[in-house]
């Protein structure tokens, strides 16, 4: 092009090629169009063009024009200015989610992603590739849960420290969780309870080596007699319930629940953060809508519809299950100590005979309950044991005090000469 330059992409470049073949005659339309991939009639269109207008014949109509989609430049300063002042370590995807749902501005994450790395608020994350062999997902909904704690700053610098404890379904990634001061038990019964009530209970649960779910230390003498492995008690009450527990080896080998910690400690802190929450309170009860999103957004559909999850049984209490459980031994007074707290049984019509045990169940609610061959017995807490009152060893004394004792004067005791040997010295000398 005379007194310009003329800017072609490398399909453009090609279609130049082919169509001076044409002009010389080097080359049928019927020829080019194969080489171009082009139907007969669109090749004759792109040939008429380059005989009219030349090499600018085959330049794209809309190069250089605005896109009928673009936004307009004020969008895009607000959009901008909005990322900077409230949303400047959310990332592009999870900030155009945040842009529609609180300020109405709907932006694709790819279109913002181009905006912030233009402005240089937003660079891209290498990663170096780890070699994994992929193990494929469970078939069954139920199948197998994966369930980890994750300790983070949740609040930022607004709150104290917590722990999410978090269950993750294999094969559909369906997701539950709570947020406790540490990975504990406690934490640990009250998510899985939430996940019984939603969901079922499932066949497997998928956990690591921490002692809150599995114990490695040796069996105690009962535990040998009956033939049984030594339990936690998160463990009893998964046996209880007929769920087995697999353990992982390493992170990487549950990495389904360790990817879905990411999501959390970067979805959860910025929703936190816009909510203006600080407490473990306000998080739990935002937390359900909060997972049901998620699960909207991320859960895929399992490869079998089958639902593997078992209904909890009727008749079964989960209070019972999900506490703390110790046997105790009756005393002579039917008096059973636990905790240095007193209880005293009360006559029933199902007493237990005395030096039989019994066990003693702490709810989650700190309530106490008492089992005997499978049935609660009646108690009653006394403050302490009724103590008898000592009775001294030493006989009262019915006679005078002794005198003090003074010897006689002819004791052999007085007898005694401890004058000094003067004539046997002198002798010597």
């Amino acid at each position: 092009m005379e007194g310009g330059c003329l800017e072609m992409s490398q399909k453009e470049r090609s279609r130049l090629v082919v169509m001076a073949r044409v002009k010389e005659a080097g080359m049928t339309i019927r020829e080019a169009s194969k080489v171009l991939r082009l139907s007969y009639r669109q090749c004759r269109r792109v040939y008429r063009r380059y005989l009219e207008e030349g090499d600018k014949g085959l330049v794209h109509r809309n190069r250089g024009r605005p896109s009928n989609r673009g936004k307009a430049p004020e969008t895009k300063e607000s959009v901008l200015l909005l990322y900077r002042e409230r949303y400047w370590d959310f990332g592009p995807t999870l900030a155009s989610e945040k842009l529609f749902e609180r300020e109405g501005y709907r932006v694709d994450h790819e279109t913002l992603r181009r905006w912030l790395m233009s402005s240089g608020l937003w660079e891209k994350h290498r990663r170096r590739p780890k070699y994994r062999r992929r193990r494929e997902r469970k078939a069954h909904f139920g199948e197998l849960i994966q369930m980890d704690g994750s300790h983070h700053e949740w609040f930022e610098d607004r709150g104290q420290k917590g722990c999410l404890m978090d269950l993750v379904d294999d094969a559909t990634g369906i997701t539950l969780a709570l947020i406790s001061k540490e990975e504990t038990t406690r934490a640990a019964m009250e998510v899985l309870w939430r996940w019984i009530e939603k969901y079922g209970l499932p066949e497997a649960l998928y956990v690591d080596w921490k002692n809150v779910y599995v114990t490695q230390r040796e069996p105690t003498l009962e535990e040998q007699l009956a033939g049984e492995l030594p339990l936690t008690q998160f463990g009893r009450a998964c046996q209880k319930l007929g769920i087995r527990i697999v353990t992982a080896n390493s992170p990487q080998a549950k990495g389904r629940v360790e990817r879905k910690h990411g999501v959390y400690q970067d979805r959860l802190v910025k929703e936190l953060r816009l909510a203006g929450i600080q407490d473990i309170d306000s998080v739990n009860q935002l937390l359900p809508e909060f997972v049901e999103h998620l699960n909207a957004k991320f859960a895929v559909e399992p490869r079998s519809p089958e639902d593997f999850h078992r209904p909890a049984p009727e008749n079964l209490d989960l209070r019972s299950v999900f506490c703390w459980e110790e046997t105790r031994t009756i005393s002579n007074d039917w008096v059973i100590r636990y905790k240095n707290r007193f209880f005293q049984i009360i006559p029933q019509s199902n007493l237990p005979p005395a030096k039989r045990t019994v066990t003693v169940q702490e709810h989650l609610d700190g309530s106490i309950h008492m089992v005997y061959r499978e049935k609660q017995i009646l108690f009653k807490e006394i403050k302490e044991l009724p103590r008898q009152p000592r009775v001294s060893s030493l006989k009262p004394s019915t006679t005078e005090p002794k005198k003090k004792y003074i010897p006689p004067p002819n004791h052999p005791w007085r007898k005694f000469n401890l004058r000094p040997l003067r004539n046997k010295e002198a002798s010597l000398t």
